[in-house]
C-alpha cells in the first residue's frame, strides 16, 4: 500500500514539474495544481496510513493522528485559492498581451519562415506593430518635406 501511495505521489510530482516547465500559462497552472495534489498526498501520508482507527482515544491505544488531516484540509484550501489567483493572472496576461505564452511573445516558427524575411504575424494588430517598428523600404507616397536636389522652375526664373 505504501509503495503504491509513494508511486502516486511521485507520478503527480513528476507530471506537475513537467507541466510547470512548459511555455503556456494553462500548462503552468495545471502543473502547479498537480504539485499541490502531490504535496497534499505527501502530508496525508506523513500521518501514517491507518484505516478504521478512531482519531483520538485513551492513552496507549492506537489512533489516527489528526494533525496531518488538519494540515491536508488547510493545504486544500490554500491550493484552491492559489489556483484561482494564478488563473486570474493568466487570463489577465492573455488579455493584455494577446498570447498565453509565459514570456508574452510567441516563438518564431522556423518551418514557415522565408530566409531573409520576418515571419508573417497571425493577427492584424501584430502586423500593424511590425510595420510601425521596422523601417520602411518603399518610397513615401505622400508629399515629401525633404529638400529636393533638382532645381525647381521657380528658382531658374529667379536667377
Amino acid at each position: 500500500m505504501e509503495a503504491l501511495f509513494a508511486a502516486a505521489i511521485g507520478v503527480l510530482a513528476a507530471c506537475g514539474i513537467y507541466l510547470v516547465l512548459r511555455a503556456r500559462t494553462f500548462s503552468v497552472v495545471l502543473g502547479l495544481a498537480l504539485l499541490t495534489y502531490a504535496v497534499t498526498l505527501f502530508l496525508l501520508g506523513m500521518g501514517r496510513l491507518t484505516t478504521g482507527k478512531p482519531p483520538i482515544i485513551a492513552p496507549g491505544a492506537q489512533y489516527a493522528d489528526p494533525l496531518p488531516q488538519a494540515l491536508v484540509l488547510t493545504a486544500i484550501v490554500i491550493g484552491f485559492a492559489m489556483t484561482a489567483f494564478i488563473m486570474v493572472l493568466a487570463l489577465r496576461s492573455r488579455a493584455l498581451r494577446g498570447s498565453d505564452h509565459v514570456d508574452g511573445d510567441e516563438p518564431a516558427d522556423p518551418s514557415s519562415a522565408v530566409p531573409g524575411q520576418p515571419p508573417e504575424p497571425e493577427r492584424p494588430e501584430d502586423a500593424e506593430r511590425a510595420r510601425s517598428a521596422s523601417p520602411s523600404t518603399a518610397p513615401p507616397t505622400g508629399p515629401s518635406t525633404a529638400p529636393s536636389t533638382a532645381p525647381s522652375p521657380a528658382s531658374e526664373e529667379a536667377r
